[in-house]
């Protein structure tokens, strides 16, 4: 797995997902295959199909978690050219078409949530706008066609 770039924040929150899928999860699915299993013929048991299964999706989860652990690089705001949109800028945008402004976090995939304004650096958009300017003119291509973005604003 390549290196994913988190916050120490962000990296935090997986640290404790990680520990919380482990700790409370995991047993809490083992003792619903053990019980599944109490019931007799596991060839017709829905609910030992249903418990293997969702322990399948949990490993999975936790197997991806400790890749994305193990290769997380912390980024350093303090490193970071406030010239320019980078990763953890706080970038705010005027749409050029219909004048609508709109401000976005470009942060780590890991901790996109648009509901808090926040965008991953691997979109469309935070890849449209990385490494421009204030002033600069972003084209980026959207669902409904080309949109164009001149940047307003960058903070950390």
């Amino acid at each position: 797995m390549s290196q994913s770039y988190v916050t120490e924040e962000g990296l935090k929150k997986l640290k404790e997902e990680l520990h919380q899928l482990k700790t409370k999860e995991r047993p809490s699915i083992s003792k619903q295959i053990a019980e599944a299993r109490d019931k007799g013929d596991l060839s017709e048991n829905a609910e030992y199909d249903a418990a293997k299964d969702a322990q399948g999706h949990l490993e999975l989860r936790i197997s991806k978690l400790e890749a994305t652990v193990r290769n997380a690089k912390i980024v350093d705001r303090s490193q970071l050219d406030a010239s320019k949109v980078s990763i953890l800028s706080k970038v705010k945008i005027k749409n050029t078409s219909n004048g609508k402004q709109m401000t976005y976090w470009i942060v780590p995939e890991t901790e996109a949530n648009l509901k808090e304004g926040k965008i991953s650096v691997e979109s469309p958009m935070a890849k449209g706008l990385l490494g421009k300017k204030i002033g600069d003119k972003a084209e980026v291509q959207a669902p409904a066609g080309k949109l164009t973005f001149e940047i307003i604003e960058i903070g950390q």
